[in-house]
């Protein structure tokens, strides 16, 4: 499972806080894949990042008994001001790993990014970034519980959407999934629950086809 405790999450702006999340308290299954569905701007991103302790709750608590992958997509969870390999060395080390040259060497090699390995991930394209964050999958030799996507995108050259699809689908088998995705063919294919973003709260719907259609009656405009 994955707690919220009374969560809440804004940004200050000159107009005051800008709430993505208020006071929620929710409990999301990890027995069942689960898109996350909402409009751009709402927090998708963001409560991927949080789930996957790339970013934090201004207030509450985010609790899991899981193992939860860092976000993977276009928005990935890299620290901008680190390096790509800063990056890989502070999630090697948070995952126990003492000596990280072997992790660091997998995932350059993977990102095919050359000497941008060394830059600020702020530098970075989006593809640049989905990169890094798909060669840290591939670099660890076990399994998450629970994978973050955040917009899987065609990203590289066809050899390397490739590579990067069938290292996906390969883990998509053995651990279930807390999905964002425009295409809800996509979604479909995947999972099999919901959550819509409304009103800065989770609503939760263990079918899938229920959750899309509250997403349509609350966001999508008809004709």
């Amino acid at each position: 499972m994955i707690k919220f405790e009374d969560v809440s999450k804004y940004y200050t702006t000159k107009k005051g806080r800008h709430y993505i999340l208020k006071d929620v308290n929710i409990t999301i299954p990890t027995d069942v894949s689960v898109a996350v569905l909402g409009p751009n701007g709402v927090g998708k991103s963001t409560l991927i990042r949080m789930i996957g302790g790339a970013d934090f709750p201004t207030s509450g608590e985010i609790l899991s008994n899981k193992n939860v992958s860092w976000p993977l997509g276009l928005q990935g969870g890299l620290q901008g001001s680190m390096s790509g390999r800063e990056n890989v060395r502070f999630v090697a080390r948070i995952h126990g790993y003492k000596d990280t040259s072997e992790i660091e060497k997998k995932v350059a090699d993977f990102a095919e990014i050359g000497s941008y390995f060394d830059e600020p991930v702020k530098r970075y394209s989006s593809g640049m970034r989905s990169r890094v964050s798909f060669g840290l999958t591939m670099a660890f030799d076990f399994d998450f519980d629970v994978l973050l996507i955040d917009e899987l995108g065609a990203v590289g050259d066809a050899n390397f959407r490739k590579k990067s699809r069938a290292l996906l689908e390969s883990k998509f088998n053995s651990t279930k999934l807390i999905m964002v995705s425009h295409s809800l063919r996509e979604l479909r294919k995947f999972c099999q629950a919901g959550i819509v973003i409304v009103n800065q709260k989770l609503e939760f719907f263990s079918d899938l086809e229920m959750a899309i259609k509250k997403y349509e009656e609350t966001y999508v405009t008809t004709k």
